[in-house]
């Protein structure tokens, strides 16, 4: 991410700290004067590890382009894509949408504050990232590392999140995400710090084992942050059998213990933990029908009281207003 990283020191973060902490140049070669600002963090000619104390608070660019991709993402599904008639679901909590942003705001913070040790290693060259695509194990590679990337994580995402639901670390951990049962496009993110983090450990191990093209993560992290948007939007797009798409995660929200993949669904098979989404998902009329939706809640109830035991979910009139208004 030493390209996110690059970004935001070229454009806000030497200006700010030029502005709130200029150093002097005393010491230091005129043309080091000359090419640089009046900061000794945005001279490029001299190594960064002689200035850890003022480049610490910059270590994770990486997470704020994650908030802005999120709250982007999440706004523009939510406006247009997600279907609003989700509010009358007797699932849908009191004040849920206020709630997943503040969950999510406070979540992507502490996230970047433990993935800062994956970054130092990125940025201080331990990572195998690379810049041209010439610098590629072969040309093929530059082509190959994107389903090489999506492959690896999907598989230890799933044991991960298969083991977020062990009833050790469930409760504490895993549950807040769970709090939506019916989730909307800003529950993508909304997490418990640590469950988020360690399902974004694979993401960041991966260049320390492979090699990854500096771009390509990139465009790998825009993606994972859109997926993941995607997956919560409640549109039933994918009625797939591989790929582990929005109605496959809504089981996972619905009934628990189910579809546990991020990607595909090839790990919930071979685990034993695939579950094929109601066929009525896929036709709005049905999806959202009453008969549906009660058959829905019987069944949640009934496996989120194996799970958690007393509901504790706050649902208020929230669905029964807003049933009236939108039906």
């Amino acid at each position: 991410m030493d390209i996110v990283l690059e970004v935001f020191d070229t454009f806000l973060f030497d200006r700010l700290y030029a502005t709130a902490l200029p150093g002097s140049v005393a010491g230091y070669g005129k043309h080091v004067v000359n090419d640089a600002t009046s900061t000794f963090s945005s001279m490029r000619e001299l190594p960064t590890a002689a200035y850890p104390s003022t480049q610490l608070w910059k270590l994770e660019p990486s997470e704020l382009f994650g908030l802005v991709v999120y709250f982007i993402c999440a706004t523009l599904s939510y406006l247009f894509i997600f279907d609003h008639a989700t509010f009358t679901h007797p699932k849908y909590l009191k004040n849920q949408v206020a709630l997943e942003i503040r969950q999510a705001s406070m979540a992507l913070p502490v996230m970047a504050i433990f993935t800062v040790p994956f970054f130092v290693g990125e940025v201080r060259g331990y990572a195998k990232l690379y810049d041209a695509p010439a610098l590629a194990p072969f040309w093929l590679y530059n082509l190959l590392q994107f389903p090489f990337f999506i492959c690896f994580t999907d598989f230890f995402i799933y044991w991960i999140h298969r083991g977020l639901h062990h009833p050790y670390v469930y409760k504490t951990l895993h549950k807040p995400h769970h709090k939506w049962i019916m989730p909307t496009p800003y529950a993508s993110h909304a997490f418990h710090p640590l469950d988020g983090f360690a399902q974004s450990v694979p993401y960041h191990v991966f260049p320390f084992i492979f090699p990854l093209n500096k771009i390509a993560y990139v465009i790998l992290f825009a993606f994972i942050n859109i997926w993941t948007v995607f997956i919560h939007d409640g549109e039933y797009v994918a009625n797939s059998r591989i790929i582990n798409g929005a109605a496959c995660h809504t089981m996972h929200h619905l009934y628990f213990n189910y579809n546990y993949g991020q990607f595909t669904t090839l790990w919930d098979r071979f685990g034993g933990s695939y579950r094929k989404p109601n066929e009525e998902l896929f036709r709005r009329e049905s999806k959202m029908s009453k008969h549906e939706w009660e058959r829905q809640c019987k069944e949640m109830e009934t496996v989120q009281k194996e799970v958690e035991g007393d509901d504790d979910r706050d649902y208020g009139d929230e669905a029964r207003r807003l049933q009236k208004k939108v039906l």
